[in-house]
């Protein structure tokens, strides 16, 4: 077996934002029954970003390209005016509904069902748009995961068009084996997934999100100290925002009340039981009742 990350190496961008395009173009000549059609969404202009615009340029790719956006797919059609022969520009939502999802956005083109790249980019609900693709199922999936969560963690918003939190790379990794699919790469914001009964070509022996993942720099870790301090480490930062996360501001505890409890004075007990019954006053009247009644 070669190293799990050996797809990293090919890393290196043309058009993509961290690599993808090396990465693609590795992939893709590994894979076997290519049929040279690709999907993006959400596009943009077709040149900001894309994974799929140097398939079409170098490779002679035939593209599906959707932007729900009206402005930017207005530059996309002009960006792409020259290949109106190979690529169809589509303004459309894609979402997870009956009307609105990829299986009823692409019923009206002449792709084929077993396509070879799928380029999911909408900030958002890319969990579950992909969750919903049932009639096609393209050799290759590069799908955004939100890099702010830690590797082992299960998150997916809630299914809400508007909402824009995305999903972590393990609840996208548990998703795409339940579609078949196995992940064989990750970079810096993309995950990678090829069909199960290709996997065996890439010789991965561990393809977990934690053995596969290594760029861990948006991460911001939270813990507390045994007197209820609360420390933040890695990134700290809202990447989107582009602002600071305040370890001051993340205390939830007075410093009054910030030292172990066994070393609590009497009327630091007493003035700390009102102190949570204030922030929990649920909590500290179940635990009450659950004391009374024992007592009883």
């Amino acid at each position: 077996m070669k190293n799990s990350t050996w797809l990293l190496d090919y890393r290196y961008d043309e058009h993509s934002q961290s690599g993808e395009d090396g990465v693609i173009k590795k992939i893709l000549n590994i894979l076997p029954n290519k049929d040279k059609w690709c999907v993006e969404f959400g596009a943009w202009d077709g040149l900001y970003l894309t994974n799929t615009r140097r398939l079409i340029l170098a490779e002679g790719y035939s593209g599906i390209l959707i932007e729900a956006n009206k402005k930017k797919f207005e530059k996309l059609k002009l960006n792409y005016s020259n290949h109106k022969d190979t690529v169809t520009p589509i303004n459309r939502f894609v979402g997870f509904g009956d009307n609105d999802n990829l299986d009823c956005i692409l019923a009206n083109t002449a792709i084929p069902s077993d396509f070879d790249l799928l380029s999911i980019d909408i900030d958002g609900n890319d969990y579950h748009v992909w969750k919903r693709v049932a009639l096609y199922r393209p050799k290759l999936v590069v799908i955004e995961f939100n890099q702010t969560i830690p590797s082992e963690v299960r998150f997916v918003q809630k299914k809400i068009p508007a909402l824009n939190q995305g999903a972590s790379i393990l609840s996208l990794y548990e998703l795409g084996k339940e579609k078949g699919y196995e992940l064989v790469c990750v970079l810096s914001y993309n995950a990678f997934f090829v069909r199960k009964e290709d996997f065996h070509l890439f010789e991965i022996e561990d393809n977990s999100p934690r053995s596969l993942r290594r760029d861990l720099s948006a991460i911001t870790y939270f813990f507390s100290g045994y007197d209820g301090t609360i420390f933040l480490s890695g990134s700290k930062t809202l990447p989107w925002h582009r602002t600071s996360i305040s370890e001051r501001q993340m205390q939830i505890l007075p410093k009054f009340f910030r030292m172990f409890p066994d070393n609590y004075s009497i009327i630091q007990k007493w003035l700390f039981f009102v102190f949570r019954a204030f922030k929990s006053p649920q909590a500290i009247f179940k635990k009450f009742i659950s004391k009374a009644s024992f007592r009883s």
